[in-house]
């Protein structure tokens, strides 16, 4: 025990600094508590405010995609220089060394293939196996304007309400059908029945008329999919011009790991999100270490 007589009495009180109370960095997030806040910026950079996402969790509906046929090969080296990874539970286990120090996004919906109607998926996995893998966010599909788009906007408030219990954020998934028109109407939608029904930050598409009222009208962060294989200079523009437009960044698969060099890639991509490095600049990046 403490000598009661021995405690000096406390002088260094700052009454003339009132306490600073830092506002949060991230959009519409300031009112998080603070693990959730915690996990957040383990995704997005707080120096840029921006994320680079590796998506890695195509296999859970269509199969080994070209390029993760073995993702011990071919994700596992590439992983390192990506802010977060976003995969499914059975890949973290069985190919994601324990000592990997990024942070992980895990897809939490599932239930059909591309056999099937594809939107007709259910929560796959349970919020204490999340917890279990120390996860940083849950990646849940939906599907606005889809079969079973009731089915899915159920899925991600369900696991809302389930990750703000536990202090994990929701990520939700915006789905395009073959049928569905890829234009900001449909976009600004999707993305804002998200936030209004709770999700801490959303992925969609970019689109090149209009873009930017998907943002401002999202009163969450938007992080842009990657969607189908570009050639190099095209992706690193798409990206550019989404950040630049108001995106929080981007989660990007194919177009990082079906690249020619996906090492060289990703660095490319993180130049143009975190430093607004222009396309052009960027691919004589890529090229650079390509070719090193």
């Amino acid at each position: 025990m403490p000598d009661v007589d021995d405690i000096k009495e406390g002088k260094r009180y700052f009454t003339d600094t009132p306490q600073q109370t830092e506002g949060f960095f991230l959009k519409g997030s300031n009112a998080l508590d603070w693990g959730m806040k915690n996990r957040l910026a383990r995704i997005f950079n707080p120096k840029s405010g921006r994320t680079v996402m590796l998506a890695v969790d195509h296999g859970y509906f269509q199969g080994p995609t070209t390029g993760l046929e073995r993702m011990d090969l071919t994700i596992l080296p590439i992983a390192p220089y990506a802010d977060t990874l976003m995969l499914t539970r059975g890949i973290l286990r069985s190919i994601v060394p324990p000592s990997f120090s990024q942070s992980i996004v895990l897809r939490v919906s599932g239930g059909t293939s591309i056999l099937k109607e594809l939107s007709n998926e259910e929560l796959a996995v349970d919020i204490e196996d999340s917890i279990r893998l120390n996860v940083c966010a849950m990646a849940v599909q939906v599907f606005i304007g889809g079969e079973y788009e009731r089915q899915s906007i159920i899925n991600m408030t369900r696991m809302v309400d389930m990750g703000t219990r536990y202090g994990i954020p929701t990520l939700a998934v915006t789905a395009v059908g073959k049928d569905m028109a890829r234009d900001a109407r449909y976009f600004r939608l999707a993305t804002r029945i998200c936030a209004e029904l709770g999700a801490h930050y959303i992925k969609t598409y970019y689109v090149e008329d209009g873009f930017e009222t998907v943002t401002a009208s999202c009163p969450v962060p938007i992080v842009m999919a990657g969607g189908k294989k570009l050639p190099e200079l095209d992706a690193l523009t798409m990206a550019y011009r989404a950040v630049q437009g108001g995106a929080s960044g981007v989660d990007m698969g194919r177009n990082i790991f079906q690249s020619e060099s996906p090492i060289a890639m990703i660095q490319a991509v993180k130049a143009v999100v975190h430093d607004n490095e222009t396309p052009e600049k960027a691919f004589d990046l890529y090229n650079a270490i390509k070719n090193k």
